[in-house]
């Protein structure tokens, strides 16, 4: 199996050195990934695209082999700086002869590989050619549509609205057969264009504009503040290793836990109703430009939009930015609510985001649309500013593939290996994934209830019942167990089976 990765176009258009730079970096993101997932695989650099070449290992059934070529292209799909690629059949080229002759080697070609699909479809015939040869483009698509016409059960040629397209490459002496086009990502790979620290929260907003410098290659560290304890940063540690885990890792990433629940009392004590939320903001960002700096990082990442909630003006987070040393970003500052969720969707976190509390809530009654400067000074005078000094020294930090390690709690879920007779697992994973890789238990009862639904749902099953959680990796299963345990449900344990 060999797929052929097209650039981003804003790769194309950078001049010879960054480009080369850029395609580089590209090149060793994917190859990161694939040795991290052990998916093997070997890449030819070229100067328009990059190519992987996945063949059979030793031993290897035609099952698993296709399950790797699948997990590669899923990889493709979710590494940032693809436009798209092409799943397609090699073949080399014999120029020997007749163009007639050559053109009837490709139609035999093509038609080994989309006979199969044509019955009862309309077809198109598209062709890219580079190289010296004595036909063109065009002359390649009519050869090799009347070929298929003449041999092959079809609807017939349809230009316009073909059913299949029937889609061919020819490079110099290789002849590329698309059996299929893939979607990338688009934007810049991972590690060209430096380093930020997003604010997160989990909700829509923040894990959207996360996914947004992502994609747009930056490196993307993430800076939580912790309002509402271990159940808060349970869910939060979900978003961010998702990220990470599907789109940046390529790349070591920060999680960084600032407990910001001393913050918000002093607020709550000292500060007016108005100008609470403002104030919140900018304590936010004094902590996060310190964290910053001490990473030397040089922006700050946040997921506020113009007007979402009446207190996004630009009056307020004018006076919001103003306390940072570093430049604040904000991807969504002009995107509707509509568009951020949909793109929540597209990224995969809107699962999470949608049952993601918003603790900001609790200080933002009649917030001020348009703070004054003078009257907000006032108010920060009667804050104690070393309360937030020793929350950001007393930070925590470990590395987003680490984020399921480093929690004392998480670390007091029992594990078991083998479930004892009674016992229920409860299967995490989403409906599709446990009907193409079912459990197979001949004792216990299985349940599939999807991660996103469990914290809502595990009230209403039997508490005098034993449950497992199970999912593919173990690291999901253990972060709901602490959650649930967190939450005072003694009657949930880990199933984790031993490797086959």
């Amino acid at each position: 199996m060999k797929f052929i990765v097209k650039l981003s176009p804003e790769i194309t258009i950078k001049t010879r050195p960054v480009r080369k730079q850029f395609v580089a970096r590209l090149q060793a993101n994917i190859r990161k990934i694939c040795r991290r997932r052990e998916l093997g695989g070997d890449m030819v650099r070229r100067w328009d695209m990059l190519e992987v070449v996945l063949d059979p290992q030793h031993e290897e059934s035609c099952a698993a082999h296709q399950q790797r070529c699948s997990n590669v292209a899923q990889v493709l799909r979710t590494t940032p700086g693809i436009a798209h690629f092409l799943e397609v059949a090699e073949h080399n080229l014999d120029l020997s002869g007749s163009g007639d002759e050559i053109l009837e080697r490709i139609a035999r070609a093509a038609g080994a590989v989309y006979a199969a699909q044509l019955p009862g479809r309309s077809y198109a015939v598209r062709c890219k050619r580079h190289g010296q040869h004595d036909f063109n483009s065009q002359r390649v698509e009519e050869f090799v549509g009347a070929w298929l016409g003449q041999r092959c059960d079809n609807n017939g040629v349809d230009l316009h609205h073909a059913d299949i397209t029937v889609a061919l490459e020819i490079k110099r002496e290789r002849l590329f057969i698309v059996k299929q086009r893939h979607a990338g990502l688009g934007g810049l790979p991972l590690g060209c264009v430096g380093q930020v620290l997003s604010l997160i929260s989990g909700g829509y907003d923040s894990s959207v504009a996360s996914y947004e410098t992502i994609r747009r290659g930056m490196e993307t560290h993430f800076c939580f503040f912790n309002l509402g304890g271990h159940a808060h940063e349970v869910g939060v540690r979900q978003v961010a290793h998702f990220l990470w885990d599907n789109y940046a890792s390529s790349h070591r990433t920060a999680f960084i836990s600032v407990d910001f629940e001393p913050v918000v009392e002093e607020i709550l004590h000292k500060v007016a109703k108005p100008y609470m939320g403002v104030v919140l903001k900018r304590m936010m960002l004094r902590a996060a430009s310190q964290v910053a700096a001490q990473m030397k990082i040089d922006a700050l990442v946040t997921g506020e939009a113009i007007a979402q909630v009446s207190s996004q003006t630009i009056a307020n987070l004018a006076l919001i930015d103003k306390v940072s040393d570093v430049m604040v970003m904000r991807p969504l500052i002009s995107s509707d609510k509509t568009a951020i969720i949909a793109r929540a969707v597209e990224a995969g976190v809107a699962t999470y985001a949608e049952h993601m509390p918003e603790y900001c809530a609790v200080i933002s009654d009649k917030p001020t649309t348009a703070a004054k400067p003078r009257v907000l000074e006032q108010q920060e005078e009667k804050f104690d500013f070393t309360i937030l000094q020793n929350v950001v020294e007393q930070r925590t930090m470990c590395g987003i593939d680490d984020v399921y390690e480093k929690d004392s709690i998480i670390d007091e879920v029992e594990k078991q290996s083998v479930p004892e007779p009674g016992q229920v697992i409860i299967d995490l994973r989403d409906e599709d994934s446990c009907a193409n890789k079912p459990l197979k238990l001949h004792t216990n009862k299985t349940l599939n209830i999807p991660f996103y639904k469990l914290n809502r749902l595990f009230s209403e099953l039997d508490s005098e019942q034993q449950y497992l959680l199970y999912c593919d990796r173990g690291a999901m299963s253990r972060l709901h167990a602490a959650h649930l345990r967190a939450e005072g449900y003694a009657n949930v344990k880990v199933y984790q089976p031993k490797a086959q």
